[in-house]
């Protein structure tokens, strides 16, 4: 039996609708060629997916900028939903996007990982939104950046929110020692895994699941062990391109991000996430409310 995969994919889409402070990549407009050209290699990428059949396979995208404003990316998350072999079909989200084409999802497979951001949108927008896809039952997460400026609004978005939808934070690493003592608190009262992501977790040397069963792909099909390890592992449209995924150590010194570190063999994020891995939603994370 085939092992099975998780897929990280990243295609050249660079452009945002957004422009949110703290975030790390680049503010571009790309222009009508290069969303043509994107379209063009995201249909390569689901192609090949079709073609791994039987193989299991968890998708997650990770775009550069915000994808689901685009057509292509929808119907790609709805052509991957309907295949038997993909257990998930997954992508990064602001939510900047409309309903009527999840309406055709399935809610077993398809899912989004939400992230809320204070200085684009209200609050009471934002929760609006999850309601919709609670009531859909469209699988998903939420979270925002643990920035302290905006405590008063995350706050507010776990009181807004369906008891039942998990709350991640992402901690805010530009500046050492961020946090008081009481600030760690709050938001691990709304993210018990908040702890995890606040460290950088020391990698050199150790095990990795990253370029054995998963790994990532950008736009051109070449393949790398994560995000964050540069060197290529090969390109996946290559006969034998299954002969480079073998068990490696990280060679990089510390892991802070939570799609790195979360294929670290000692961290046991596995079996804290299970089946929600890709989207980011704990195990049994308990149904509190309607």
């Amino acid at each position: 039996m085939k092992p099975r995969w998780n897929i990280l994919y990243r295609g050249p889409l660079s452009s945002c609708n957004y422009a949110c402070g703290y975030c790390p990549f680049a503010k571009t407009r790309n222009s009508i060629a290069e969303l043509r050209d994107d379209t063009r290699r995201l249909g390569s990428f689901v192609d090949w997916i079709e073609a791994q059949a039987p193989r299991e396979i968890g998708v997650l995208f990770t775009p550069w900028g915000e994808a689901l404003i685009h057509r292509a990316y929808q119907q790609a998350l709805l052509r991957l939903g309907g295949m038997p072999h993909v257990r998930r079909a997954a992508i990064q989200t602001n939510l900047a996007c409309g309903w009527k084409w999840l309406d055709a999802a399935d809610r077993e497979r398809v899912a989004l990982w939400c992230t809320y951001h204070p200085t684009e949108t209200t609050v009471e927008r934002f929760a609006a939104k999850i309601h919709i896809l609670h009531r859909m039952g469209i699988r998903h997460s939420v979270g925002a950046v643990g920035v302290k400026e905006h405590f008063p609004q995350i706050e507010r978005l776990r009181g807004l929110l369906p008891e039942s939808t998990y709350l991640w934070i992402n901690a805010f690493k530009k500046h050492p020692r961020y946090y008081q003592p009481e600030q760690l608190e709050f938001l691990t009262a709304i993210d018990p895994h908040f702890p995890v992501n606040l460290r950088q977790h020391p990698s050199r040397g150790k095990s990795c699941r990253a370029g054995q069963s998963s790994f990532t792909v950008d736009g051109d099909g070449t393949a790398r062990r994560c995000h964050f390890i540069d060197a290529p592992l090969g390109n996946i449209h290559d006969d034998g391109f299954e002969s480079r995924l073998v068990e490696r150590s990280c060679p990089n010194a510390i892991c802070g991000c939570h799609i790195g570190y979360v294929h670290l063999d000692e961290l046991k994020q596995d079996e804290i996430y299970g089946d929600g891995l890709l989207e980011r939603i704990p195990a049994g994370w308990p149904e509190r409310g309607a």
